[in-house]
């Protein structure tokens, strides 16, 4: 064993022969100086502590120090009742307290004694209690938080366990407190009794054995039992208050001291408040100016020190970092954070600002929430985070959309005017600028708020800057989405579905398709706008038929075939009949003999000749919907869709194309017109 180990068993052997043996009034009195000792450093360490933990041993020392003290008042108990003398630490502790009058040193005794018993240690035996009870309470919702977080990847398993170590060590030691509280009202109320018997049984020695008079004996016993009483209270009450600053404490990075000036003083103002008060009361009331000036006068000073400290500290701080933005852009590694692309990004001119300042009524951060909740329940993506920023280059009535650092629409505003777009029929009195609507490309009209009133009732659709923008955002999102959604995201949504449907997952995920594969065949789907929020069909097709095919176009084909019911409720509204354009026999078979079959997948390779014939056919049919105010939708066989979409996705897009096996038995469908070769 290690010297100090040895030296901590014996000191601890010791005080139990302390009760026993009898010692020396000269020992005594060192031991008497060394438990005072021991008590105001047990107190300067708990003030100095950040947190309960870093002074864990402290039920245990309360325990051994309660000991101690418990062996002393058993020794000098000894000396007064067998030699009428406990050493020159009691008699001076007894003389300057009591001077020459027993009473006041009873009486500080006892005010010692209920101010240790009643307040502090309660106090600090209620804390502790209620600590150790909500701890234990807590330990499940915080283990779980660790779990959640080893999970995330914030943090790693060492880190983890560290946390599950120190939370068990928070209930042990605030059971441990709640125990050892115990000791110290238990000591409290032994140096009551002990006080009893010293005095009492002091005086019937006294009077008895050793033949005092009646005025010696009181003045004698009296003089040494308060010293006693006193010279053991004063350590018991420093150790009483270490306690309560332990469990009262709460973490910080700070010690008891820093946290006091930090938070007490952090108000500078309300000093100057406090000087005022005293201020009054010395000048309207009997106190006089003599006890509150020079104090007023001090927190003012004190105040005024303060709250330059303050204004400096913040100006030394402003002035780092700034230093450190600098050394950050001089630093090779800065260069990295300019590789960082935003997904979506909306960038307007000076003139626009009003728009996103919520102190001059703009309204657009809230409309692109309520974009983000839409795209989420029409499309089922999660649509990452909008990033808005003003930009000098752009003209003052600008703005510009931006997918991944790339411009994908713009667009131009008339704040005090309102856009205006005709029936279908023009209206002379209808005056404005003429515009392009930025979303859908539609001839308006800005128009200013004198005008509104009438555009409305000549059948104008009338809309506000903020509305045509928040549709301009919806729509641009909608037609991109494909490109916002990366394996990243795939994976979120995997992970969101696996809490609900777990075999599902793991049924697919990665034993039949990677990631990468489920991202793709959602990709495909977004990119014809079809909702992915039905993960579970998607997920169930891709589980059934993802063993025997990789090919993203063909599980997409499959995928669509089971969102039946959702593509047929997307386009048709219930008891109407579809009015669709249909693809020629001729057609059809052309595209399906010129599929080229490779091994990254299929596609299909028509003559030019063949190309313009499909494009200049569809181009007629598809305007003439159009003009009569119908949505032009393309309707083939399931075996040649996906190819014939692969035809018309450079020039027409955004016109729908459906395979009959994507629709529901029970629609109606009319063909208004057919594209043939």
């Amino acid at each position: 064993m290690k010297l100090k180990d040895v030296s901590i068993l014996v000191g601890i052997i010791g005080i139990v022969l302390m009760m026993v043996l009898p010692i020396p009034t000269w020992l005594l009195s060192i031991l008497l100086v060394i438990n005072i000792s021991l008590a105001m450093m047990i107190l300067l360490v708990a003030m100095n502590t950040k947190e309960a933990l870093q002074f864990s041993i402290f039920p245990a020392i309360l325990l051994i120090t309660t000991l101690f003290r418990l062996a002393l008042n058993i020794s000098t108990t000894k000396l007064i009742l067998g030699e009428a003398d406990a050493g020159s630490v009691v008699h001076t502790f007894g003389s300057w307290i009591s001077q020459g009058q027993p009473v006041i040193g009873f009486i500080v005794f006892l005010i010692l004694v209920v101010v240790q018993f009643i307040v502090i240690t309660r106090g600090s035996e209620r804390v502790a209690e209620v600590a150790a009870r909500f701890t234990l309470d807590a330990m499940p919702g915080k283990q779980m938080s660790i779990d959640a977080d080893l999970n995330a990847g914030l943090i790693n398993e060492q880190q983890a366990r560290d946390r599950r170590t120190k939370i068990e060590r928070e209930a042990d030691f605030y059971g441990a407190m709640d125990g050892a509280s115990k000791f110290v009202k238990g000591d409290a109320i032994a140096s009551i009794i002990i006080l009893f018997i010293n005095l009492i049984g002091g005086f019937i020695i006294g009077m008895s054995m050793r033949g005092m008079s009646f005025m010696d004996a009181i003045s004698t016993y009296s003089l040494l039992t308060i010293g006693d009483g006193l010279v053991s209270q004063i350590p018991a009450l420093l150790i009483s208050t270490s306690a309560g600053l332990i469990v009262t404490r709460a973490s910080s990075e700070g010690n008891l001291a820093e946290d006091i000036t930090g938070q007490l003083f952090a108000y500078p103002r309300l000093i100057y408040i406090v000087a005022g008060m005293l201020a009054l009361l010395g000048l309207f009331t009997p106190i006089g100016i003599f006890a509150t000036l020079p104090l007023a006068a001090l927190l003012v000073f004190a105040a005024r020190r303060m709250q330059t400290n303050m204004n400096r500290k913040a100006l030394e701080q402003e002035q780092q970092e700034e230093e450190q933005q600098i050394e950050e852009v001089r630093s090779p590694e800065s260069v990295i954070n300019l590789l960082q692309v935003d997904p979506i990004e909306f960038e307007f001119g000076y003139g626009l600002i009003p728009l996103a300042d919520t102190s001059q009524g703009g309204d657009l951060l809230d409309r692109i929430i309520m974009i983000r909740r839409q795209c989420a329940l029409e499309l089922g993506l999660v649509v990452p985070v909008i990033r808005i920023r003003d930009n000098i280059q752009l003209k003052p009535n600008e703005y510009v959309m931006k997918i991944k650092g790339n411009t994908v629409g713009r667009g131009e505003l008339l704040l005090n005017h309102y856009l205006a777009m005709s029936p279908g029929f023009d209206d002379e009195s209808i005056t404005g600028i003429d515009t392009v609507e930025p979303a859908f490309g539609l001839p308006a009209l800005w128009i200013d708020e004198a005008t509104k009133e009438r555009a409305e009732m000549a059948g104008y659709t009338v809309v506000d800057p903020p509305s045509v923008v928040a549709t301009h955002l919806t729509e641009t999102i909608k037609k991109h989405a494909h490109e916002l959604l990366g394996r990243q995201e795939t994976k979120a949504l995997i992970d969101n579905l696996r809490e609900s449907y777990p075999a599902l997952v793991d049924d697919l995920i990665p034993s039949v398709l990677s990631i990468g594969d489920v991202q793709k065949v959602l990709a495909k789907l977004l990119r014809e706008k079809i909702s992915i929020r039905d993960m579970v069909t998607i997920f169930e097709t891709l589980a059934d038929y993802g063993s025997y095919t990789k090919d993203p176009e063909v599980l997409t084909e499959y995928v669509r075939q089971a969102l039946s019911r959702q593509i047929t409720q997307q386009f048709t509204h219930e008891g109407e009949t579809m009015q669709v354009i249909t693809v020629g026999p001729a057609l059809e078979k052309k595209i399906a003999e010129s599929v080229q079959q490779t091994d990254q997948g299929s596609y299909v390779a028509l003559d030019p000749v063949s190309t313009q014939t499909v494009f200049q056919k569809l181009s007629e049919q598809i305007n003439r919907l159009i003009q009569a105010g119908q949505q032009p939708i393309v309707l083939t066989s399931p075996t040649i869709r996906m190819y014939l979409r692969q035809v018309m996705e450079r020039t027409m897009q955004d016109v729908p194309v459906l395979s009959y096996s994507e629709l529901e038995p029970n629609v109606e469908i009319q063909s208004v017109g057919v594209v043939n070769l």
